[in-house]
């Protein structure tokens, strides 16, 4: 790993944002899911949740979501699950929904624990997410059309959310929010990707990085990572 990738991928264990996150229900076009979660990234977002009740639609999505590993995925067996695991955590939980209730979406405050909660393509989000969000916000737009992409939505709301969060600070961290095991994973996988995947697929244990981004690791680990596979024998 080239010193400039070490000092990059520091950088972003530093500004993650743990509190901040989006929950995808029944998000099923796979260029959605990755334009999202690409932009959680872009914003420091750590994890995403998403719901995907259909085998099928959470096979191909999970695949367009695997594609950024950066950014974790956290799928949830229904709407209910997710909302109660992020309040849980202390979220507010806030609805992109035209609605009599609706807000203009850059009136929130984003430095508190946040969840942004989008809905399908065509039908947008079940009148139970509804129910179970603290409140419906907008995004003002005075042609038309009365909806954006949702990704083009989540990249907007999102841009607010960092630009309240830098004005105030959340980003100027010393420390990472995240624990150890966790920035060891991304400096492994991040920095050292095609070994991550040789030790991954030979069920080898994850080697220490160092405070100069160097393996650290025995004999034993190394052998082991540089063995061939062993031929099968013909009948």
């Amino acid at each position: 790993m080239s010193p400039e990738r070490f000092a990059r991928i520091r950088h972003m264990l530093v500004t993650r944002q743990t509190d901040l996150t989006v929950c995808l229900e029944q998000v099923h076009k796979p260029h959605n899911v990755s334009a999202i979660i690409r932009t959680a990234d872009a914003v420091g977002v750590h994890e995403v949740h998403a719901v995907w009740p259909h085998e099928r639609m959470k096979t191909q999505v999970a695949s367009a979501a695997g594609s950024n590993s950066w950014v974790q995925v956290k799928t949830h067996r229904d709407i209910a699950d997710a909302v109660s695991h992020l309040k849980r955590q202390g979220m507010q939980v806030l609805a992109t929904n035209l609605s009599d209730n609706a807000v203009d979406f850059r009136e929130i405050d984003y430095t508190r624990p946040t969840c942004i909660l989008l809905g399908q393509e065509k039908t947008g989000i079940t009148q139970e997410a509804l129910a179970l969000a603290d409140r419906d916000i907008i995004v003002p737009m005075i042609g038309m059309v009365q909806s954006l992409n949702v990704s083009v939505a989540s990249a907007i709301i999102l841009y607010e959310a960092q630009r309240q969060r830098q004005m105030a600070g959340l980003y100027n961290r010393l420390n990472s929010p995240l624990d150890h095991e966790e920035q060891q994973r991304f400096l492994f996988e991040g920095g050292y990707p095609v070994l991550a995947n040789v030790a991954k697929r030979k069920n080898l244990p994850r080697p220490h990085i160092d405070d100069q981004g160097q393996i650290v690791a025995d004999e034993g680990w190394w052998a082991a990572m540089q063995a061939l596979k062993p031929k099968r024998l013909r009948p």
